[in-house]
Formats: structure tokens, sequence, C-alpha cells
């Protein structure tokens, strides 16, 4: 047959050059032949608003003097990251080449309130950005993210005789996309010129959001009987990419004018109050109104926010600053937003005056979002909440939402000053924001609520969580490398417990070693210095290290940089251990679960720590423990009954404390003597610190259930919820094997709880409303009453039933709400069908998801088998009705009754259940059914018992999974066991 030899030397060669210039091709395709995805149009049918009076106005364009002849259109494409050469879209941050000093942005969200069912919402928009050029280039690099572009133009250099008019046109050759670093890339026909302003000018078009609220999304929901809807935004951490092109980074501040299109029926809010309105026809002729707003102070876009709505709102005035609260028009005429308008104007002033620093903004709307997966958003001059966490009944005076819409209004307006007037350089400072405005919500409220026992407050809000998930070994410290970051999704993971309790901590730890003047002083001066402009940590030590040098009273052993650094930098904390004998001080990381030899540490391994202390009730003077070890004999106690010693004051430092021998037992003579001389935070602390001590294998199990002793004493609610939280555990309850411990637990604790139970059954009984204003019992009741009925305490089941028997023949007297749970699931547990069907009639009538979860939770407390297999079969089904907010199977299985029948309602019915709920359901039923699995042998029967239900890949991970739990039973059973032999010895 016809052909060619090629000799083996020769032939990797020719392969070589052929893989070299299809790489070639597939570059010069990346760069040049992309299929253009929108065929962008240099032509508009409206200009962009002129500026508000304070920026120059826009002029009409001269005819272009650079470049003469029409204007080429721009190609518009995606590009793969396999089909571009390497550049500056590579990377996560943009390049330094320009600085936006000003947006133009108009938006046109196509909301009719006659098209609410439409599938696909979408906006138009325009923008145009002044920039000043810094580094000579012929690419323009913005961020832009699932943006179609429909017109792409560069004006200038922008001529400043002119007032900056727009006198001149650089071509754009092409208009490309770097969709996974979420870049648009401009490539120019000549290079701009270093010193020069330009205005970037954009067309586009994209869609609002109805299933995430991020962006631009949509809110469906209900109001005077009607469905309506709304439009919203929310653009932190890295959302204004998907509203508008722009520079989406934090320090490249820049002023807006904004306007919005919309619907006549509609309100338009944003950033400032409305400049002017005018209207405008669409190509059918359909009528728009159109808002401008004056413009903004110089600020981040993750900051721009708008709002298009049919609500209506309160407003007050303070300080001649308007506040107005903008909701639901059922919730306004009902007095909702009274309280949140009550406080809010107060919140404000107390900020201005703490730091002399006025709020730079001519006013501020306030949104109750019908949902709002964020929570709340501190937007400049426009703050968006979740309407559950802003908006309070009237009558609603027996919850704790009173203090938690009072601590989140707070922390949003604390944000006015850190975050919005003084922003972080970038993200992974962003503690610097939440950290700051987390501690200082708590300053606001205790300035209006001197009676609140402010240090208790802070353990049981912030404090506990985060020393709960906080380790040596977790990979997160507060304050991370620029460089540890590689993908924008690494960004919205900031915002977690560390960045907002460990945050806090570290400021008030700060606060604690210094004096509050001094820290109120370097922070004034710190956001005077970077008021409208960026700041990093750096900065922030700065300021207090002048604070620090400017008076003599105050001696560190560190700079604060140091000192600082040494907790911000670090993941985890220290356990401070004191031999009270011999004086000697050590700090080693805290671990979960210490084995030995894990305590070395290396001289980086060190805190510098602030020692605050108190001696038989007495406060001391501040020491450092600035080493792994240090000696200090003022610490040293003597044999007398009444020497002992407490060290972290206030629980204000960043650490956990533990003692030897002696000293436990001198603080758990002190308690059985007098507990009333040691302070309630540090009964308290020595409760929370011994419990997680021993789970961890610092100190031994019994060294923690000899400070319980004194019990019967303790009258103070949060001290006997941080008991019952360590010692009444959910593995516990849960567990059919802890049982033997069951009897013990019951002798024990009801003996002690009588005193406190006293307090409160009285007062739930007698005047409830007397509780309306103490935060720590309305969320510390519902651990005391669950556990009384638990222990079988005959008052606590009795008073079940009583209450449920009044609401249900008379659903006008509700449950107390602080005890409602318990009290609905006892109900329950204690009746029949008669009070169940009574609750299923109630659930069918609720439309607030919360209420619904609450009353499907309660109906699993049934005792009867029948009922509890029926209430599954309603879940597969769809009579009587659909479950939609849990999952009822896992919620029946994880019940003390619904476990032993789970399992063969599971046999019976997996495939229903799967098709329910799905496959990943049935992964997280084996758990819930294996929590007493201690022996291989039960593995492997629940293995093969879901062995047909479960695909290859879930039955991998579930046996992995199963092990675990075996595991931690196993240590578990161990620990209960020697908890069982101390009861049996202390009973």
């Amino acid at each position: 047959t016809p052909g060619f030899y090629v000799s083996r030397t020769v032939a990797p060669l020719l392969v070589g050059t052929a893989a070299a210039l299809l790489l070639a091709l597939a570059l010069f395709a990346a760069l040049y032949g992309h299929c253009p995805r929108v065929q962008p149009s240099e032509l508009c049918s409206r200009s962009v608003p002129g500026a508000a009076p304070s920026q120059p106005s826009q002029q009409e364009e001269p005819p272009p003097t650079s470049q003469p002849g029409p204007a080429r259109k721009p190609t518009v494409a995606s590009t793969p990251h396999n089909w571009r050469p390497p550049g500056p879209w590579d990377q996560l941050r943009l390049p330094s080449w320009f600085v936006p000093l000003h947006y133009e942005l108009e938006l046109w969200p196509r909301l009719r309130p006659d098209e609410l069912s439409s599938p696909s919402l979408r906006f138009t928009g325009r923008v145009n950005i002044t920039v000043r050029c810094v580094v000579s280039t012929k690419r323009l690099l913005l961020h832009s993210l699932f943006l179609d572009c429909e017109r792409a133009e560069v004006r200038g250099p922008l001529s400043l005789s002119t007032g900056y008019a727009t006198v001149g046109r650089v071509h754009v050759d092409e208009v490309w996309f770097a969709l996974d670093t979420q870049y648009m890339v401009l490539e120019l026909g000549e290079a701009l010129q270093p010193g020069s302003r330009y205005e970037l000018q954009l067309s586009f078009s994209g869609p609002a959001y109805q299933d995430t609220r991020e962006g631009l999304f949509l809110n469906v929901y209900t109001d005077q009987g009607e469905r309506r809807a709304l439009f919203a935004s929310q653009m932190e951490s890295t959302f204004a990419r998907k509203v508008f092109s722009c520079f989406d980074e934090l320090a490249l501040k820049a002023t807006f004018n904004i306007t919005i299109i919309h619907h006549p029926s509609y309100v338009a809010l944003s950033n400032m109050p409305r400049l002017r309105q005018s209207e405008e026809e669409d190509v059918n002729g359909s009528k728009w109104t159109v808002t401008t707003f004056y413009t903004t102070p110089p600020m981040p876009t993750y900051l721009v926010a708008f709002v298009i709505c049919d609500y209506d709102y309160v407003n007050r005035t303070e300080r001649g600053k308007e506040i107005r609260i903008w909701a639901r028009k059922d919730a306004i005429a009902n007095g909702n937003a009274d309280f949140a308008l009550n406080i809010t104007g107060l919140i404000f002033s107390f900020m201005e005056d703490l730091f002399n620093i006025s709020y730079p903004l001519p006013k501020t709307d306030i949104v109750a979002l019908p949902i709002f997966d964020n929570r709340a958003m501190e937007n400049w001059g426009l703050l968006m909440f979740d309407e559950s966490l802003l908006l309070l009944h009237p009558n609603d005076q027996l919850t704790e939402k009173k203090a938690v819409i009072s601590y989140i209004v707070s922390h949003e307006i604390g944000h006015q000053w850190f975050g919005n007037l003084v922003t972080m350089n970038w993200w992974n400072n962003i503690w610097l924001n939440e950290g700051f405005a987390s501690y200082f919500e708590f300053g606001v409220i205790n300035y209006f609520n001197p009676k609140l026992p402010k240090n208790e407050v802070f353990f049981s809000n912030i404090l506990h969580g985060i020393l709960r998930e906080d380790h040596a070994l977790v990979s997160r410290a507060v304050s991370m490398k620029v460089e540890n970051f590689t993908e924008t999704s690494e960004i919205n993971e900031l915002f977690d417990l560390f960045t907002y309790n460990k945050g806090a901590s570290m400021a008030r730890m700060l606060s604690s070693f210094l004096n509050e003047n001094l820290f109120i002083g370097a922070l004034k001066s710190y956001l005077e210095t970077f008021s409208y402009s960026n700041a990093e940590q750096d900065d922030l030590w700065r300021h207090f290290q002048m604070a620090i040098d400017d008076q003599s009273k105050i001696l560190l052993p560190a700079t604060v940089k140091s000192i600082m650094d040494s907790w911000t930098h670090k993941s985890g904390f220290p356990v401070i251990t004191l031999n009270v004998s011999t004086g000697v001080m050590k700090q080693e990381p805290f671990y979960l679960g210490k084995v030995k030899n894990q305590t070395l540490l290396t001289h980086n391994d060190t805190w510098i720590v602030p020692i605050l202390w108190i001696k038989n009730g007495t406060t001391q003077s501040v020491v450092w423990l600035d080493k792994s070890s240090k000696v200090f004999p003022e610490m040293q106690v003597s044999d007398s009954d009444h020497d002992w010693v407490i060290l972290n004051l206030n629980m204000t430092g960043y650490y956990r404390v533990n003692y030897d021998e002696l000293g436990w037992k001198k603080l758990n003579q002190q308690l059985e003597k007098d507990p009333k001389a040691i302070p309630v935070i540090h009964r308290l602390q020595l409760i929370d610190d011994a419990f997680s001590l021993s789970k961890n294998n610092y100190i031994e199990v019994e060294t923690a259930l000899d400070l319980t002793k004194y019990l019967a004493e303790e009258d103070e609610i949060i001290v006997w919820h941080a008991v019952l939280a360590n010692l009444i555990t959910s593995d516990l309850v849960s567990d059919v094997n802890n049982y033997d411990i069951y009897p013990l637990l019951k002798k024990y604790l009801l003996k002690r709880l009588n005193s406190i139970w006293n307090i409160y059954s009285t007062i739930i009984r007698e005047n409830t409303a007397a509780l309306q204003d103490d935060y720590l019992a309305l969320t510390s009741l519902e651990k005391l009453f669950g556990t009384a009925c638990w222990l079988g305490l005959e008052d606590c089941l009795q008073m079940s039933r009583e209450f449920f028997r009044k609401w249900m023949n008379h659903p006008e007297n509700e449950i107390p709400y602080p005890i409602k749970n318990v009290i609905l699931c006892y109900g329950i547990a204690l009746g029949n069908d008669k009070e169940w069907d009574f609750l299923l009639s109630i659930y069918t009538n609720k439309t607030k998801e919360e209420e619904r979860i609450q009353l499907a939770y309660a109906m699993s407390c049934s005792k009867d088998p029948w009922i509890l297999k029926r209430y599954m079969e309603y879940a597969i089904t769809t009579s009587p009705l659909n479950f939609n907010e849990t999952n009822i199977i896992e919620v029946v299985a994880a019940s003390e009754v619904g476990r032993y029948i789970a399992k063969d309602f599971l046999v019976n019915n997996w495939q229903a259940v799967s098709e329910r709920y799905g496959t990943q359901s049935l992964a997280t039923l084996m758990y819930i059914i294996g929590r007493t699995i201690d022996t291989d042998l039960q593995i492997m029967e629940l293995q093969q018992f879901f062995s047909n239900m479960l695909e290859e890949h879930q039955r991998i991970t579930v046996h992995a999974k199963l092990q675990t739990i075996k595991n931690e039973n196993l240590k578990n059973k161990k620990r209960s066991a020697r908890i069982a032999e101390w009861l049996r010895k202390n009973t």
C-alpha cells in the first residue's frame, strides 16, 4: 500500500511539532476566534442620567478627535480557562492598572405587579465608570458575572479644562469574559495613558435571582391578602458584579450616582435620598418611573444597595436625619415595625456620641424583607433585614425576640462606622468589620439596659459558641494571609463564627487589658484617620500603640501588634494551667481530645496572654504570660479555708483555665461553703471550663462533677443552664444504653433542682410578664423545664398537662413562649390521639415556617407507636397534608419511642421515603438509628439493613461514619460509666 516511513528518532519530533502547532492554533482561536455571544451595539435608546449637583455635569460628547470615522463594534465572547493564554485574568485580584473614581449607574428591572409569575425576570442597565489610569495598557479588566454585554465603549482621555467632558474615544476591539475568575476583559485599539482619566461606558442585561438572595433578587410574598413581589439587592461579598460590571474590590472605593427605572406602583430606595423623579415610556408605550438619587460618599461596591417594593413605612427624625422602617403594609398597620423604629435612632445617637463622629448620610432606610438568607445587611443608608429579625408584634413581650432584634439592629448600625466609614483593605481582615460590630452590639445594649449582666450575656451569646468550635488543629485564624485565597468562594466562607464571635472576643480582650477610655480613644483616632478610606489590621494596632505611648499608667510586655498578632494570626486558643502550690503557670494549645505528648510548645506556638485574676474575691493587678511557663509567687495559696484563686477575670481573656488538684479543691470548698463569694460569671466559668477540659482529657470528669455538689444553693439560671447543657447531653437523652445512669441523675439533680425550680415555676404560673426583660431566663428556661420533665419531676409534668389542656380548650390562652416547646412535647407525650389530632389541626392552619417546625417536632413526642407510625405515613403521602419544613421520618427516628419503630417503617416504605425526601435522607436516618451502636456486629447489622437502599458510594461513606459513631459512643460509654460511679458515691 502507498505510504511513507518515519524512523523512531524522527517520530517524536514530528509529534512534538504537531502538538505545538495545535496549541498555537488553540491560543490563536482563544484570542481572536471566539464565537460572539452578543453582537454589541454602540447605539442606545437613552443616555445615562446626569450626575447629582455635587458632580460635574455630563455633556453631550463631541465627535471623537483621536480616531475619526465610525466606531468599530467589538466582538463579545466567553473563554474557558484552557482556551486562553496566561494573564492577569488568572488571578483572584484585579491588576492595579486603574482606580475607579465615580459610577453613573442606571438599572431597569422589568417588574410589573401583574407579571409576578414570570419564570425569567430580567433587568437591563448602563454604567459609566470614570477611572484614572495608573499603568499604560491596551487591556482593561473589571468584574462581571452572568451579565450579557450589549455595548462597550471607552471615552477619553477626559479633559480637565472642559470639566472632564468625554473629548475622545478609544476603540474597543474585543470584549471577552474569563468566567472562572469572573472578569470582563476589554481589548483596546490603543494603550491608555498613565495619569489620564477615562470613562468606560457599558450597557448590559442580566437575570434577577429567585432561588438565591445574591445580586439582584426577587421576593414573592403575601400582603393584604394579595400576592406581591419586590426586588432587593445583596452585594456582599462579591455579588455586585452580578448586577453591574464594576471594580468589585474593597479598596476601590468610588462615588455613585444611582438611577432606578421602575413601575409607577412601586417605590425605589437606594443608599441616598431621592434627588428627582421623571416619567419614561418604553417601546410598547408603557409608562415607567425614573428615580434618581443623590451622589453617595466614596464607598466599595459591596455596599451599593437598592429596593423596589410596594411597602409602607413608619418614620421619625433623629438629630435632623430621617429614619424610616419599611415593611409589608399589614405589618406596618399592625405596629410590627414600631419597636425597631423606637430603638434605631437611640442606637445611632449612642454610636455618634461614643466616637464623636457623626453618621455622614442624610437618611437611613431599613427594610424588612420577607425572605433574606443573610439575616441582615448593613448597606450604607439602606439596611436590610429578614423580617423575622426586625418585626415584633406589639403584644409579643415574652420572647427573647426583643433582645435579638436589639442586638442585630445594633450590630448593623455599628457597621456604619466599622465597615462603611472605614473598610478593611481586603476580605482577609473582615473581622475588623464583623468582630467590632459584634463587640459594640453588646456595648449598646448594656448602655440601654444597665441591669443586664453584660459578662454573662456575652458568654451566652458569643464566647460559649466559639470556645466550643475553636481548637489548635482548626485551620482558621481570625486574620488570614492574602495569598491564602485562590477562589472567590473562599471569601464567602469567612462569614462564620471565627469572624464574628472570635473577632468580638479579640476586641473584648483588648479592651479588658487596656481601659475603656483608652480603647475608645484609639478607635476614634483610627476611624477619623481612615474615614472614607481603607485600613488593615496593622493600621488598627498602630493607633492603639499611639494611645499606649501617650500615657504611662498602662504598661505592656510587648507592642500591641506583637500581643494581638499572637492571637489573630493563629488558630485555636491556649489552656492556662496554674499550680497554686508553686505559683507556676503554663500555657498549651487546646486540643479536642488531647493525647500525651501533644502539649509541647515551640516559641511560635505561644500566645502573649493577659491574666486578669482574683484572689479571695479581690481583683488583682494584671500579669502577663508571654512564655510557655512562668512563676507567679503571688498566686500561691495557703492551707487556709479562705484562700482561693480564679484566673481570667470576667472571662474577658480568650482562653480556658485549668488548676492543679489543690486549686480545684479550694474552689470546690468555697462553692460548698459560700458560693455567692464567687461571682456569677466565675461560677459559670468554672462549670464550663471544667466540663470542657474533662471531655477533652485535660482533667478527670470527677473534678468537674465535684463542682456541682453545691447546686442546691445555686439560684442563677444561667449557671444551671451550663450545668444541664454539659450533663444532660443529647447523646445521654437519646442513648438507651445510658438508662442505667438515669435513676442516679434523677435522684442527684432533683434534690438540687428544687430551689431554682420553685423560683421559675412560680413566676411562670403567677406572673410570666415579669420575665419580659430577663434575657438570660428567656433563653435558659427551656433547658431547665425540659430537664425537669425528663427527670420526671411531677410538678413539671402536671404543669405541662395544665397548660396544654387550657390551650386546647381555649386556644387564645397562649402557652408561655419560653417553655412552649417543652409544654407541647409533654402535652403530647402525656396525652393520646385526641391531643395529637388537635396539634395536627393547629399545624395545618399555621403559615409561619418556624411555628410549623415547632409543632412538627412536638408531634413526634407521642409515646404511642401507632400514632407515630401514622405520622410517618402522613409524611410520605399527600394526605392529609404535606410536611415540607422538615423530614418527619428523621424527627420520629430521633424521638424516645420513635427509634424503635422508624427502622421497621423504613423496611416497608424505604422507596417512598427515598422519593419523598431523597436518597441522602437514608444516610442521615442511618446515623440517627445508629447513634447507640458500639460493636462491629451492630455496624454489620445496620449495613445489611440499609444495603438495598443505598448506592455504592453512599455505602462507603456510611460505613466510615458508622465507625466514627461507634468510637465516639465507646468513648461516651466509658465517660458515662465514670459519671454513674461518681453519682453512686455522691447520691
